[in-house]
């Protein structure tokens, strides 16, 4: 294993960016995403994703330079074409205008269209709630996922992500894949040789499977069965035909067997308590404090903890990456 500070891994991801042609503000955000992946010890969120980054741009999936378009398309709307970019650099041009939108009428949402995604939902989320905002986001992602009953894959991984402003504390944050893990876990062990656990895929022929390779090549399986499916089924209509985007379905056709980085939407939702509850929000939003005191007084964890409590270590003591990988992502600079 290598060991890496974050500067070390921020470096190398703007180094292998920029030696590729992205224009600066893809660079910037990108490698922001994969340092925060590593820091939360999120490795399928990491640098690890330099790799199908520079796949997608050289099978002429993505655009390096693209620069995206905000549309103030309602009082609580606001629009964002990406213009085939990774989502980074859409997202935060329409966060501005997404958060003055919730602040004026409460509520508010952010549709990106025309956008290659590959990262965690949840520093989106993080972003929202350092204002004050509670949010929620999904989007599709390729058809790899079969649905409760079938076979054969129609779904994304399709992540929901959610968070919720704390006044004296870190925010109150989930992002989860419908699928029974997300995909990159998948790799992943694919990679290390390693066999997964029962549950997360089945084999072109929709046996179960152990192997990572065959669930790859087969379909992934949702969480909860039945539950998980109508999640996903939700995630493709919200983020795809409600914003005019694709499915998980059309993403994966439009991929033509390149396998790149999903191409669609991404529908974001920001709401103000202040707005909703006035001079009774500090009142109410303390009650939802009792509710954080009653999971973890009882010796449960919140969701995002272990993240939290990674930051800490990492950025004392850096990161490991496997050796493997490490020089594969060095020749990227060549």
């Amino acid at each position: 294993m290598a060991r890496l500070s974050l500067q070390d891994v921020r470096d190398l991801a703007q180094r292998v960016l920029r030696r590729h042609g992205f224009s600066e503000p893809y660079v910037q955000a990108i490698a922001e995403t994969m340092v925060a992946g590593e820091r939360d010890e999120c490795a399928s969120h990491g640098i690890y994703r330099l790799l199908g980054c520079i796949a997608t741009l050289k099978a002429g999936k993505v655009s390096a330079d693209a620069e995206p378009q905000v549309v103030d398309q309602a009082p609580s709307v606001v629009r964002v074409d990406a213009g085939g970019g990774f989502a980074q650099v859409p997202f935060r041009a329409g966060l501005p205008l997404l958060v003055k939108k919730a602040r004026q009428q409460g509520i508010a949402i952010l549709a990106i269209n025309n956008c290659v995604h590959f990262s965690a939902l949840w520093a989106e989320m993080e972003a929202l709630t350092a204002e004050g905002l509670v949010a929620l986001a999904c989007t599709p992602s390729h058809a790899w996922v079969a649905p409760a009953g079938g076979r054969k894959p129609v779904f994304g991984t399709n992540p929901i992500a959610f968070g919720w402003p704390r006044p004296d504390g870190l925010p109150f944050i989930f992002d989860f894949a419908t699928s029974a893990v997300a995909r990159g876990e998948i790799e992943l062990h694919r990679r290390a040789g390693k066999a997964i656990p029962e549950g997360w895929g089945i084999d072109a022929e929709g046996r179960p499977t152990t192997c990572a390779e065959e669930a790859l090549n087969g379909a992934m399986l949702t969480f909860g069965g039945h539950k998980g499916s109508a999640l996903a089924a939700m995630v493709e209509l919200l983020a795809g035909p409600l914003i005019g985007d694709m499915t998980s379905a059309e993403s994966i056709a439009f991929d033509a067997g390149t396998k790149s980085a999903p191409f669609g939407g991404e529908l974001i939702i920001a709401i103000d308590p202040g707005r909703i509850l006035g001079p009774d929000a500090d009142q109410h939003l303390a009650r939802a404090e009792a509710l954080f005191e009653a999971i973890q007084g009882q010796g449960a964890r919140l969701p995002s903890q272990r993240r939290y409590e990674a930051r800490e270590r990492t950025q004392r003591d850096g990161v490991e990456i496997p050796d493997a990988l490490y020089a594969e992502l060095k020749a990227l600079l060549d």
